[in-house]
């Protein structure tokens, strides 16, 4: 009975976890690193047939080269809502419309731009971090709660608070490697 509580504790904890990291990773892709990169166009809404929809389910979105996205639409007669969606995300390039195709030509990022971008990249690592001790707080607080309502004995409870600070240091490297990859993507000229 008392270790059912603790694993589902536990359970909730790592999905959490997982969550956080996730999140994070999904963020990292839309930041562009002055290459061609069709994630940057996942949360990308276009209106259209009266309605709104993800672009990637309106068209194809291929790399032509290192630094040129193309966008075929299925339908010709979406140019120019896909190129209006595109000017309003306000991601810093300007799509070419060439009747059939829409190209991203993504220009070189400037040494400036580059260092803006790590630190949005660090300040969204910290961000995951506090999520990440947000989740430790309910979970040390719910272990907290067996105990003091004796449900689960003091050995059990210490033994449960040592997982969840592993799975939070875990967690903790995790993150940090993420931002230090996403930091030399950015810098890699």
């Amino acid at each position: 009975m008392e270790n059912e509580q603790i694993e589902e504790i536990l359970m909730v904890l790592e999905d959490k976890l997982g969550k956080v990291v996730n999140v994070l990773k999904d963020d990292y892709a839309v930041i562009r690193a002055g290459r061609a990169n069709p994630h940057i166009l996942d949360r990308l809404q276009v209106e259209a047939y009266g309605g709104v929809s993800p672009l990637n389910q309106l068209g194809n979105v291929s790399v032509a080269d290192a630094r040129c996205l193309v966008i075929s639409p299925w339908d010709k007669s979406l140019l120019k809502s896909i190129e209006k969606a595109i000017q309003q995300a306000n991601i810093g390039i300007n799509p070419t419309n060439d009747g059939t195709v829409i190209r991203l030509v993504f220009p070189e990022l400037t040494e400036e731009r580059r260092k803006d971008l790590v630190k949005q990249v660090r300040k969204m690592g910290e961000e995951a971090k506090i999520a990440a001790r947000n989740v430790r707080r309910e979970a040390m607080e719910g272990i907290k709660k067996l105990k003091t309502g004796k449900v689960v004995s003091e050995d059990v409870a210490s033994n449960a608070e040592a997982d969840v600070e592993e799975q939070i240091e875990k967690c903790t490297k995790e993150i940090d490697k993420t931002v230090a990859a996403k930091e030399k993507e950015l810098m890699t000229v």
